[in-house]
């Protein structure tokens, strides 16, 4: 007898087992590894490496053309003489002395490689379809941040070496420093790479303050909720403990305020930035008000809409662009 419900056993495990292989999503065991095409260009520019040059072009031919033709905008891959202009380009002394600070500081990614897998994971989960980027490093010359081309996602390792770093204290403005930290690298990716695959339909007619709120405020949340983040603002805005406890405070008051002013049927650009941009330009009860404060209005709306339609999926969420019934409802 014993005997027998050992087989059965044995059995149901057996089937268990297969059942969980057959959904098994392979592509969610696949972990992220970054393309250390920064040094690459480390070793074909500062060390006039020409092996290394070549596999620039050869290895990562899609890479190499955005940093020529989209970042750096020094010409066309397809010029002959392209290659003696991007080393002449960063032999320039103050990007010599970028580029090896960048390797100092960047020795090790597998940090970022971990929360890259983690994140693509849990999004993969909910969303199968979308498909996973190859990822890689680069010296962007202080340019873009995050380049996102034809399943190519790559990040710039010079636009985050810390918000005290010297060289940006010369080119940079404090509210644009603050986000220039190395724990801002993933969310970016996820936040540039979601925003790409759902751009806001800007041409379907008028567009609100209010409409890029919750577009923005969807993407900072989804990219909060796959990162496993608490959810405040932390992560994605780089807020404080003070400027969350500020928000928190006057979240109800801002919203009354905002349909007091009708800015939130407002389609003026110049508006929709200030509320949504890095620079503190609007002001509160006297008091300036945290960067990207509708961004982080946006996602406390949109966790309340997930928290009261529990049936509603991540997919459903990314998917939406109409939150217009939401609109006289933002009060929690």
């Amino acid at each position: 007898m014993h005997r027998i419900i050992g087989i059965l056993l044995m059995v149901v495990f057996v089937l268990s087992a297969c059942r969980s292989g057959e959904q098994k999503d392979e592509s969610l065991q696949t972990s992220v590894k970054v393309l250390r095409y920064d040094r690459l260009q480390y070793e074909a520019t500062v060390m006039n490496s020409v092996s290394a040059l070549q596999k620039m072009n050869i290895d990562c031919p899609q890479a190499t053309k955005l940093l020529i033709e989209d970042v750096l905008g020094i010409g066309s891959v397809a010029e002959p003489d392209i290659n003696d202009r991007l080393c002449a380009y960063y032999s320039d002394s103050l990007l010599v002395r970028l580029m090896d600070d960048v390797q100092e500081k960047f020795k090790d990614l597998s940090g970022i490689e971990a929360d890259l897998t983690k994140g693509f994971r849990n999004l993969k989960r909910e969303v199968p379809a979308i498909p996973v980027p190859r990822i890689y490093s680069q010296i962007s010359a202080l340019n873009q941040s995050v380049v996102v081309g034809d399943s190519l996602l790559g990040f710039s390792l010079d636009k985050y070496l810390g918000q005290d770093y010297p060289l940006y204290k010369r080119y940079y403005y404090p509210f644009q420093r603050r986000s220039m930290v190395p724990e801002r690298i993933v969310p970016d990716c996820f936040t540039f790479y979601l925003l790409s695959l759902s751009p806001f339909p800007w041409e379907e007619g008028h567009r609100t303050l209010f409409d890029f709120m919750m577009y923005r405020g969807k993407i900072a949340w989804t990219v909060e909720h796959i990162l496993q983040s608490d959810g405040s603002g932390r992560l994605t805005l780089g807020y404080t403990r003070e400027e969350l406890n500020w928000c928190r405070k006057y979240m109800d008051a801002l919203w009354k305020e905002m349909a007091e002013k009708e800015h939130l049927a407002s389609t003026d650009p110049m508006l929709i930035r200030s509320y949504t941009s890095g620079e503190q330009t609007l002001t509160f009860n006297g008091e300036k008000m945290p960067p990207c404060i509708g961004i982080w209005l946006g996602m406390q709306l949109v966790d309340k809409y997930m928290k009261n339609n529990q049936r509603l999926t991540l997919k459903d969420l990314l998917g939406k662009d109409d939150f217009s019934d939401l609109m006289h409802t933002p009060k929690h």
